[in-house]
């Protein structure tokens, strides 16, 4: 369980929010982000980086973070984008338009690893979805979101088994690409090395 220090010392208790990634390495599928500002006065049990959880702890938690928050943004960048700007850009992408359009305005953010130019104050901390509670919080929602989209393109696209490995690359993902060719979804920067690419 963490509790949450991190916040303690950022602004003591006015609005922090909390910000992580998800999906920065698949082959296939966007980079989801959330922005969640949490009461700090009801921590809920069991909040923890989201690798850690199991998939239904992941998914009941998600569920409890959205009911008690004061605030939550989840943005989405796809791709092609991705392609175009690279991952880590794709992904400070997503991060801003959290921040920049979450419907209450932080005092401050804690942002998992990345540093980024916006309108408010933020404090990057590495491992920061191991050891803060708020964005352990933001790292279970943008999880959550993101495997839920994965399931959804496993119906359209069955033969990668995207309800199994979220577009990583696992060997029968890679073994289905070498078969069957790249997808819409797929990141033509990251699947080169696989398959010929246009």
């Amino acid at each position: 369980m963490l509790d949450y220090e991190f916040e303690r010392k950022a602004l003591g208790d006015n609005l922090i929010a909390g910000v992580d990634e998800v999906g920065r390495g698949p082959l296939a599928g966007p980079v989801v982000t959330a922005c969640v500002i949490m009461p700090l006065e009801d921590l809920i049990q069991g909040v923890n980086d989201s690798k850690k959880l199991t998939e239904k702890t992941r998914e009941r938690l998600s569920t409890e973070i959205l009911e008690k928050a004061i605030a939550v943004k989840i943005a989405v960048v796809d791709e092609k984008v991705i392609d175009e700007i690279n991952i880590l850009n794709a992904t400070k992408k997503a991060m801003k338009e959290c921040i920049d359009c979450i419907s209450v305005k932080p005092d401050c953010v804690l942002i998992d690893a990345v540093k980024l130019d916006v309108d408010v104050p933020t404090v990057s901390i590495i491992k920061g979805d191991a050891k803060s509670y708020s964005i352990a919080c933001a790292s279970i929602v943008a999880k959550v979101y993101r495997d839920n989209l994965m399931k959804e393109y496993a119906k359209i696209y069955p033969e990668y088994d995207f309800e199994g490995n979220k577009g990583y690359g696992t060997k029968k993902h890679i073994d289905a690409l070498k078969k069957y060719g790249a997808t819409p979804i797929h990141r033509r920067t990251f699947i080169k090395n696989f398959v010929d690419v246009d």
